[in-house]
């Protein structure tokens, strides 16, 4: 994530900022510009071309600081998301909020890396959307199918999220994690063919493997006692498109804190001086998340990147990232 400064003050803003504390001026977010900018008290942004923008039909039920084309219209973050908890759902909306805020951020990520998006409007079949279902009445299984991505919005809640991930005993287990794995596999469904399909299978293994039988197989037997000298995480053991969406999430977990940390003055590192991820991996995010590790033990909290990279696992990396223009021109 970039660093954003105010465009009337220059007053340091988050991503997530409406108002600059400073100036107190309203903001929206352009996507099309990658910058907040200022509006109006209309909530309208007028382009260099002099186009019109308006700020999103959600920015109250869902946070939004996204500009659309329309007024009264949604953004294209909150256009891609299909199914919301019902306006009596309290505790869902609520848990909404936050999703939806983690779904920006990816949203962000994926058009600095120029990886596509094709909305279901463009494809019915195929294309990208979210269902951000509650499961407090019923059941909810966060997952990917043909486009059609599932988020159970009580990950939103850290109480039940660490629950879950000691109970599943995994390292690390965020909302925003949840949006990089599964569009993983959204991006395995679209970008790996041809040629690029015996490369994967090479590195994660053949995917036709039943899948159902290599779910029962992780949760009786779990992972093998070896995983960590070809994967990136126990979970990744399970089947090959596990282990492609595990290290596409660890690509942009990867790329987005070096940018982060970049942009933020954190690294003086050039990223784009490497000739490929497995060299910004090794020269830049290593010793990096070492520090950054050592950095929350002194607070008194967990490792943030509580991951060890295997020479396996950097080939693996190096496959997703190579999907991504920006990376196919190091």
């Amino acid at each position: 994530m970039q660093a954003f400064a105010c465009r009337r003050c220059g007053s340091h803003l988050y991503f997530e900022n409406s108002a600059c504390v400073s100036c107190g001026s309203a903001l929206g977010f352009s996507r099309e510009e990658r910058a907040i900018v200022p509006v109006d008290q209309d909530g309208r942004y007028v382009d260099a071309q002099g186009g019109q923008w308006w700020l999103c039909a959600n920015r109250e039920i869902a946070a939004c600081t996204w500009l659309a084309r329309e007024r009264g219209s949604l953004c294209f973050n909150c256009g891609l998301t299909r199914t919301r908890p019902n306006d009596a759902d309290r505790d869902g909306l609520r848990a909404f909020k936050a999703t939806e805020s983690a779904k920006r951020r990816l949203i962000v990520e994926l058009d600095a890396l120029e990886l596509p998006i094709v909305t279901r409007a463009e494809d019915p079949q195929n294309g990208l959307a979210f269902d951000l279902l509650s499961s407090a009445h019923e059941p909810v299984s966060t997952g990917h199918q043909n486009g059609l991505i599932t988020i159970d919005l009580a990950e939103g809640d850290s109480v039940h999220r660490e629950q879950l991930r000691r109970e599943l005993a995994e390292p690390y287990r965020t909302m925003l994690g949840h949006f990089r794995h599964e569009i993983g596999h959204y991006f395995e469904m679209v970008l790996v063919q041809g040629d690029l399909l015996d490369r994967a299978r090479e590195l994660f293994g053949d995917e036709t493997q039943d899948y159902a039988a290599a779910i029962d197989r992780h949760y009786r037997e779990g992972p093998p006692a070896s995983w960590r000298e070809s994967y990136i995480s126990a979970y990744a053991t399970m089947h090959p498109w596990e282990d492609f969406a595990e290290s596409f999430a660890h690509f942009l977990h990867i790329n987005d804190t070096i940018d982060t940390a970049q942009s933020f003055g954190l690294t003086s590192v050039d990223a784009e001086a490497f000739r490929s991820f497995r060299d910004l991996v090794t020269g830049v995010w290593i010793p990096l998340s070492v520090a950054l590790n050592q950095i929350n033990r002194s607070m008194g909290r967990d490792p943030l990147y509580p991951f060890v990279i295997a020479a396996p696992v950097l080939d693996k990396l190096e496959f997703v990232a190579s999907l991504s223009p920006r990376y196919q021109r190091l």
